[in-house]
């Protein structure tokens, strides 16, 4: 009798068990299972990040493109004082042109950056998307038109950064 026989396994015990038809089926079921829940994640993150980058992107562009806008108020603010000092010196006689062409380059300055001033006329209808109505007249234009402009009105590319404040007529 061999050593192995006496010590009682087989040389085929050492090989391993093969599984059976079924039990391959459930394995082969579950990997697949699993490969396609792998796969519908990975397509969500790669939408996400394809989203992620385009909202990136846009708020970037939007910080290029309003990341002046405090800066611009501040030239608004400088601007109207300007106009302001410009008038009480008509007053008191005639004005130098130079000063005429500093407004100038500083109105250029502004176009160039994207600012346009918001332009109101007289009897024009008031609208409070660029308008803020700061008082109220007597007039013969009716009720709820403009009267006048007291303070200018800017924006900013398509976004309104002040509005334009006039008086309106009494209704």
């Amino acid at each position: 009798m061999s050593e192995e026989q006496q010590q009682g396994t087989s040389p085929q015990a050492d090989l391993p068990q093969v599984p059976s038809q079924s039990e391959l089926e459930e394995k082969l079921a579950a990997a697949e299972k699993q490969r396609d829940e792998y796969l519908a994640g990975w397509q969500r993150a790669k939408a996400d990040f394809i989203n992620y980058r385009k909202e990136e992107i846009e708020r970037l562009q939007n910080v290029a493109k309003y990341g002046t806008e405090e800066f611009i108020r501040e030239l608004i603010v400088f601007l109207d004082n300007f106009e302001l000092a410009i008038a009480a010196m008509e007053k008191a006689g005639p004005v130098e042109k130079g000063i005429y062409l500093i407004r100038t380059q500083v109105e250029d300055i502004l176009k160039r950056r994207g600012v346009e001033r918001i332009s109101v006329k007289t009897g024009d209808a008031f609208d409070t998307s660029f308008m803020e109505s700061v008082a109220e007249v007597e007039g013969t234009a009716p009720p709820g038109t403009v009267a006048d402009e007291i303070e200018a009105g800017y924006r900013l590319h398509e976004r309104v950064i002040r509005p334009v404040r006039v008086r309106i007529t009494k209704e």
